[in-house]
Formats: C-alpha cells, structure tokens, sequence
C-alpha cells in the first residue's frame, strides 16, 4: 500500500486531503510542522509528498530540499495559493514533479496522486524486470500427457483464489512457468509478478533483496531500495528454492507473511504489504521439519495448497511435443520424425528435466548447422562399442540412489572434477551438490 506524506501548517487541510486520500485507499501521514516533516524524509522514503510551498519556520523548498538530497527518486507535489505560479514554476525546476494551485479540487489531487504512484511503481518494476532478465523463463509449460492435465486441473482451482500455494518438484521441471500461470489466470495478473531465487543468496542479502533497506543500513548501502515485497504490491510474489533459506531467516520470513507486512533492514518503520505468495521447492521439506532444519510453522504457512511437479520422466509422452516446441523456438526447420531418436529420448530419464532436454536440443541444432539431427549431436547418448552407460541412462539396472550417485560422480568426471560445473551438468544448487556428495561419501 503506498504512503503519502502530506506537509501543511493548516491543520484542517491535512485533515481533508488525508481524508481523500485514504478513502483512495492510501496511507497518509499529515504534518504540520514543516521541520519535523523534514526529519521523518530523512529516515523514511515515502511514495509521494505532498507540500504546501509558503509555510514557517522553513518553506516547502526545505521540504523539497530534504526529499531530493535524502530520496531523489520521490516525487514531490508543491501546493501554491493562487497567484503563486511563478513560485510554482521554480520549485518544479528544484526537483518538484508538479503542483496544485489552491483552493484544491480533490478529485484532481487522487487522479494525480494516482498517476505519480502508478509511475514510481512501474519505475520499479523495470528496474527489477532489467536485474532479473537474464533469469527469466517465458516458454509456456508443454504437455497433455495424464500427470499434466491433473497439474493444470490444479493450477486452473487455485489460479481463482489468493491462497498461497506451493510448487514441489526437482529441479528443472518448469515450477517458475507454473508460477507465472497461476499469477497469469488471477485476479492480480494486470499486478507484478516479481521472482527471486533464494538459494541463490546469502541470508543478510536475502533479507534485503526481500524487505529492502535504507540508506547507510550496511556498507554498500548507498541509496534507499525496496524490497520485492514492495515491489510486487498488489501481485504475486514467487519465492524459489525456499528449501534453501537458513533458519535464522525463517522466522523473520514468517513473521511477514502471516503479519502481511515488513521492516526494511536499517529501518523500524513497519510496512504493509499486499501479495500473493507462491513458494517452490525440489526438497523434501516434510523431512527438513523433522530434522529440524526447517520450521514447522513456517512449512504449514507455505503448503497450503501443495502441488507436485511430475519430473520428465514421469510424462514421457509429452517428450514428442517438447521437442517440436523447443525446436520451432530455435528456429530450426526441419521436423525430428526419426522414431528411433525419439525412442532414445524416451528411454533417458532426464535428470535435469525439461530444461536439460532443451539445452541437449539447442547444443544439437548449433552443432548440426542446418542438417539432420542424430544422436551422436544430442550428446547423452553412450558412444559406439562403449559399455558404460551414460548419465541417468535408463537401461541401468540398478537402485535409484545407486543411480544417482553415478550420475555425481559422471557428472564430476565430466566437469573436470570443479563442483560448480557438476552442479550446472545436474541442474542442481551447489549447495545441494554438496549434501550428495556428503550422503554418498564422495571426495568433497
């Protein structure tokens, strides 16, 4: 929910432009003192300001000052009585984004307010969209296979509804994709759907990353930044790998999402929140709770609408569909009819799933350069005359985790023995590499 702040030594036009305002469904905080409105700028970023220009012991040009030295990206309105224009003009060439002559309409000042919020809010999201691209995902999710319908029998129910749901399923499978098409099919999806990996950071930089923080609240601080929560007002929120986050961040994680609101790190201030949560996992978090690794509260919070993601092998005969889909998006032009390949790309059992099905497809178009594609291209299969079989194979008769132990240890060989290398080959986090290599008493 946006906040606005709004200075004037008048008491009774704060009163009637907080009113407006909040009936417009904003946070308002009115003012009198023009000093103590600077002092609250400097230890909190608002949405907007709202300042009326002639006022004592210091004018609304103070007030503009401290906004653009502590927060230049918040907008400030100047309001004027009228014959202040040239006034006016000269605190929008200091920084201010407009003004308002009175007596107000306040009908004008909510549209107003409106397009500037809607501005800062769209400001953000391509800011984040622009530190985000490279992870995205945008292919829809391909199947009609049985395991597939019954998922989207499930996305389709709860699409409709806001109840947090959570993704289980190994890595690879499409969880992110399923996501968006949740937050696509709601209510919320003209909102933000903001994403963040959180095995991907640390626990100090996850709680900024989520919450935002000041400025100064930790060296690199530089400048006031919001969190994603803020961010994805009013939409959806998908927090990934939630399996990985450290205890010590759980209960702060809890905290806001059954208080609905957030504390940006280096701040006291409480900020509301409006989100829908979708969270994701390839662990077993049933088992972390027994271990004690990971908070039952929290798990029950997160599970309410529980859905699981069929791995590739478990939906073979969409394997066909994904390969003419995969293929029409790398431009490549001719169809792959030969049913002895496609056999082959049954009988794998993928263990990256469908994201490594696409990489194994888009290494075997480049190396093809225009002509037909075969199986020494796709690069799983085992070469001629050899009798070891390749990672994850499916002839291997052997026991799941006797499998998986061999798809490490291949997968270590293939990288030259560097672990972030093998991690990437399985399309698993280091982190998760590691605990494998623990499990199966692997040189670590």
């Amino acid at each position: 929910m946006a906040t606005i702040l709004i200075v004037d030594d008048e008491p009774k036009m704060g009163i009637l432009l907080a009113g407006a305002l909040e009936d417009a469904g904003y946070l308002v905080e009115p003012l009198t003192d023009p000093v103590v409105a600077i002092e609250r700028i400097k230890t909190r970023r608002f949405d907007l300001v709202l300042t009326d220009l002639m006022m004592e012991p210091v004018d609304g040009m103070a007030v503009l000052a401290a906004a653009r030295e502590h927060h230049p990206e918040m907008p400030v309105v100047m309001m004027t009585a009228f014959g202040s224009t040239s006034l006016a003009v000269a605190a929008m060439k200091a920084g201010a984004v407009d003004y308002l002559t009175k007596p107000l309409d306040l009908d004008e000042v909510t549209l107003l307010v409106n397009k500037l919020v809607e501005q800062q809010r769209k400001r953000y999201r391509t800011e984040q969209l622009a530190e985000d691209f490279a992870q995205r995902v945008y292919d829809d999710f391909i199947g009609d296979s049985k395991p597939v319908q019954i998922l989207f029998t499930f996305i389709q129910k709860v699409a409709k509804t806001d109840t947090t749901v959570l993704l289980l399923g190994e890595s690879g499978t499409g969880k992110e994709i399923l996501a968006r098409t949740v937050h696509q099919r709601s209510k919320r999806a003209a909102a933000p759907f903001i994403a963040v990996n959180c095995a991907s950071l640390t626990e100090t930089l996850l709680e900024s990353e989520l919450f935002g923080h000041e400025k100064g609240a930790f060296t690199g601080a530089v400048k006031q930044k919001p969190g994603r929560f803020e961010v994805a007002e009013g939409g959806t929120l998908f927090l990934d790998e939630i399996g990985e986050i450290s205890p010590g961040f759980q209960a702060r994680l809890l905290r806001a999402l059954e208080e609905r609101e957030i504390v940006r790190v280096g701040s006291t201030e409480t900020i509301k929140t409006n989100v829908r949560v979708i969270a994701a996992t390839n662990r077993d978090l049933q088992q972390q709770v027994a271990d004690g690794t990971f908070r039952e509260d929290l798990f029950f919070r997160i599970s309410v609408f529980p859905i699981k993601v069929p791995p590739l092998r478990e939906r073979v005969g969409d394997i066909p569909l994904l390969v003419d889909h995969f293929l029409q998006k790398l431009g490549y032009r001719h169809p792959l009819d030969d049913k002895s390949l496609l056999a082959d790309l049954e009988r794998y059992r993928w263990p990256g799933n469908v994201r490594e099905l696409r990489n194994v497809l888009e290494r075997a178009v480049i190396l093809a350069d225009d002509g037909p594609l075969t199986a020494d291209l796709l690069g799983f299969l085992p070469p001629a005359g050899t009798e070891k079989t390749a990672v994850g194979a499916a002839t291997a008769a052997v026991g799941l985790e006797q499998q998986e132990k061999q798809m490490i240890e291949d997968a270590l060989r293939r990288a030259g023995g560097n672990k972030s290398k093998a991690a990437e080959l399985l399309q698993i986090t280091r982190r998760v590499l590691y605990t494998k290599l623990k499990k199966y008493g692997l040189s670590q």
